[in-house]
């Protein structure tokens, strides 16, 4: 985990993001800064839908859109239409410990058994179900996908500014991800 940048003071933003909506996402979540009135969203977060995470964020300050493992890949037009309509101006990535999309592959019989003991589902679809769509939604590593996304982020949407982060399920705060 050298990799993870703990924000406990305003400082400790790395000054490509202070005086940013990323930065006052931090300010706001790990540092509980007063919120700010907002008309219109500053910002996209892309994060999981695990119900572990839950962000301190003012009203109207953020779009978020939450997917298996915070994958923004099969969510373009989303993202696009926060960006080109909404307005905002930087996308904050939320990786996260502990992600159940990470060695999805290990979880294929509970999935399986999942969908047929709880939504009537024949074995043999979802069997077919998984092993269709798994790959598509595994993401490895939270850390590595994450600094990955923000790379392919970045190239799709040149002038937004994109930061990697994971928030760490056991103490509730963001981090920031070091790139190299």
């Amino acid at each position: 985990m050298d990799r993870l940048a703990p924000v406990a003071s305003v400082e400790d933003i790395f000054p490509e993001y202070r005086d940013t909506p990323i930065g006052r996402l931090l300010e706001y979540h790990n540092l509980k800064a007063p919120f700010d009135t907002y008309a219109h969203a500053q910002l996209l977060i892309g994060m999981c839908m695990d119900h572990r995470k839950q962000l301190r964020l003012p009203d109207n300050f953020a779009y978020i859109i939450r997917t298996g493992g915070g994958n923004l890949r099969h969510n373009e037009f989303k993202v696009s239409y926060a960006v080109a309509v909404g307005g905002v101006v930087a996308i904050a990535l939320l990786a996260h410990t502990n992600c159940g999309m990470v060695n999805l592959m290990s979880k294929k019989e509970s999935f399986v058994d999942g969908l047929v003991k709880n939504a009537g589902w024949e074995r043999h679809w979802a069997e077919e179900h998984f092993m269709h769509l798994a790959p598509l939604f595994e993401i490895g590593n939270e850390i590595d996908f994450a600094l990955s996304e923000a790379k392919r982020l970045r190239l799709r949407y040149p002038k937004v500014i994109v930061a990697p982060m994971l928030y760490q399920v056991e103490d509730r705060l963001l981090y920031l991800l070091k790139e190299s």
